[in-house]
C-alpha cells in the first residue's frame, strides 16, 4: 500500500515536472545519473535498476559525497563511478555542504522551462 502510493506520487510529479514534453530514450546511449550525495544507495540503486532495463549503452554514476562501501557498491553497477569525496566517518549527506536546502517544485518547474527554452534556441 505505502509502496503504491509512493509510486503515484512519483508519476504524478514526473507529468507535472514534464509539461508535456515526452522522455527522451537512454537506449543505446551513455547516461549520467547524478545525485546530490548518497547515505544509503536506495534511490541510486532504484534508479540504475530502471535504467538498466531501458538498454543504455554505458551508465556513469556521479556523487560528491558518499561512503566508501556505496562508491564500491557503485563501481558494479555502472560502467563509470565518479565519486569526488568519501569521508571518514561518514554521518550524513547534508554534513557535507554549506547550504543544503531543499528546492521547492516551482524551482524546479523554472529550470526545466529555462533549459528546454535553451535547447530549442540551439
Amino acid at each position: 500500500m505505502i509502496a503504491a502510493r509512493a509510486l503515484d506520487e512519483v508519476g504524478r510529479l514526473e507529468q507535472a515536472y514534464r509539461e508535456g514534453v515526452e522522455p527522451l530514450s537512454p537506449a543505446l546511449k551513455t547516461v549520467i545519473v547524478v545525485d546530490d550525495g548518497l547515505a544509503t544507495g536506495a534511490t541510486m540503486r532504484v534508479a540504475l535498476e530502471a535504467l538498466r532495463s531501458a538498454g543504455p549503452a554505458a551508465i556513469v554514476a556521479a556523487v560528491p559525497v558518499a561512503p566508501a562501501e556505496i562508491c564500491r557498491w557503485l563501481g558494479e553497477q555502472a560502467e563509470d563511478v565518479i565519486c569526488t569525496a568519501s569521508p571518514e566517518p561518514f554521518t550524513a549527506v547534508g554534513l557535507w555542504y554549506q547550504d543544503f536546502a531543499s528546492v521547492e517544485a516551482e524551482e524546479v518547474h523554472r529550470i526545466l522551462r529555462d533549459n528546454r527554452r535553451r535547447v530549442r534556441m540551439n
